[in-house]
């Protein structure tokens, strides 16, 4: 496939998962919205749990490849951009949708290896980011001596994964957790205490939930 067919799939799939969720989702479906045909989703992939582990692993190069530059010119500013991103949906009209079919798919992980290995990929990609932003700024003399951390990093992708849980079982918008997760940074991490521009954001954002 060239890489023009390949995001034109993708993103079909991305808005024939908002439209119809996981469960109710069919190649028909897909294929509507793209130029392609159903035949043409055929010929590429099996079906669609073959089509939509592709979707995953697309979603998580998307994410390397948007996240591989993080805006601050500092490891503090750079985590508090980092988190800022992952808590502000791409797209505000379909995020309640997208968040829901994900959440469906995550729930067929335990029984689905190829999904729960294309989900755990995504999650240590997570890890290893922030473990490394949190490790820049002990380097640098910002955050406190004795943290860890791969036991942030851990601690911070649960409380991501959970505020996305949230959202979408009980409408509790994740980017109400922002500003804890801001205060966390400045209170918890940074050696001073003090406070980092980035943590005064309004509860809007320009984001990436997707």
């Amino acid at each position: 496939m060239t890489d023009e067919t390949i995001d034109d799939l993708m993103e079909a799939t991305y808005q024939a998962l908002c439209k119809h969720g996981y469960a109710e989702l069919t190649m028909q479906d897909i294929a509507a919205e793209s130029d392609k045909s159903k035949g043409t989703l055929h010929y590429h992939f099996e079906g669609k749990q073959d089509l939509l582990e592709s979707f995953l692993e697309y979603l998580l190069a998307e994410f390397e490849e948007r996240t591989e530059t993080i805006p601050g010119e500092t490891p503090a500013e750079q985590l508090h951009e980092f988190l800022e991103e992952l808590l502000t949906p791409a797209d505000e009209d379909s995020a309640e949708e997208f968040r829901t079919a994900i959440l469906e798919i995550k729930a067929q992980s335990p029984y689905n290896e190829a999904y729960r290995d294309q989900l755990s990929g995504f999650d240590a990609a997570l890890r290893d980011r922030i473990a490394g932003l949190v490790a820049d700024g002990l380097e640098a003399g910002e955050f406190r001596e004795g943290i860890d951390p791969e036991e942030t990093a851990d601690f911070l992708v649960t409380l991501f994964q959970g505020a996305q849980t949230r959202a979408a079982a009980v409408d509790r918008p994740p980017e109400r957790t922002k500003r804890y997760v801001h205060d966390y940074i400045d209170d918890t991490l940074r050696r001073d205490g003090s406070s980092d521009s980035a943590s005064t954001r309004s509860d809007g954002g320009t984001e990436a939930g997707r």
